[in-house]
């Protein structure tokens, strides 16, 4: 199993780059949405990747961080979406985004995803919602975004929480509502009232 390679990025195709280690030329395929933020050509990058072996088939998928090859592994466990299915999927949304949709059961956000229609995407949430928590997907959205070393505690999680069905009370949909709270910053100070007047800012 090849967990990263890191080398230097020689070709940039459409749905593919090549990248140069100790001699050897890798051809890695990657999402549409990592290939439009490489560096530039002769750059020296890391990519996380997942080796796909089926008969004769040997292919390399490769993610800019470990969390987009944790989606990318989790996504090829539903019947019916192979390794190509999971890449346009992650091409179409970021790992946060899918989280959310499939935490709100949000189909049309799924189906945005090339080649993902209604039936595959209902079948995605069933498979995945009991492997995808609210707590995780905070966490996870707030480790990506490096925002600091407090932003974990529980006291922010039960803000979160509150303010999430707070709004759920007051009419808003989970998906509105699981965007509106993750589209602002909440710290120790924060009190649940607060949140939901912030939350509510973010909805107008």
């Amino acid at each position: 199993m090849i967990a990263y390679i890191k080398g230097e990025l020689v070709a940039i195709g459409s749905d593919s780059i090549i990248i140069e280690q100790n001699g050897l030329g890798y051809n890695i395929m990657m999402p549409l949405s990592a290939i439009d933020n490489l560096p530039n050509i002769g750059s020296h990058i890391k990519v996380f990747t997942y080796l796909h072996v089926r008969e004769d088939i040997f292919a390399l998928y490769g993610f800019i961080s470990n969390d987009d090859l944790e989606v990318f592994k989790l996504l090829i466990t539903v019947s019916g979406i192979g390794p190509k299915g999971a890449l346009g999927i992650l091409s179409a949304l970021s790992p946060d985004d899918l989280r959310f949709a499939i935490l709100s059961e949000d189909v049309k956000t799924i189906t945005k995803a090339p080649g993902i229609g209604i039936k595959t995407a209902k079948k995605l949430i069933l498979e995945l919602k009991d492997k995808v928590t609210l707590v995780e997907s905070f966490e996870l959205k707030l480790s990506n975004n490096d925002t600091g070393s407090n932003l974990g505690s529980g006291n922010i999680m039960q803000v979160r929480n509150e303010a999430i069905e707070a709004l759920l009370v007051l009419g808003y949909s989970r998906s509105d509502a699981l965007k509106a709270v993750k589209s602002i910053n909440i710290d120790d100070r924060m009190t649940a009232e607060e949140a939901i007047k912030l939350s509510l800012k973010a909805l107008v």
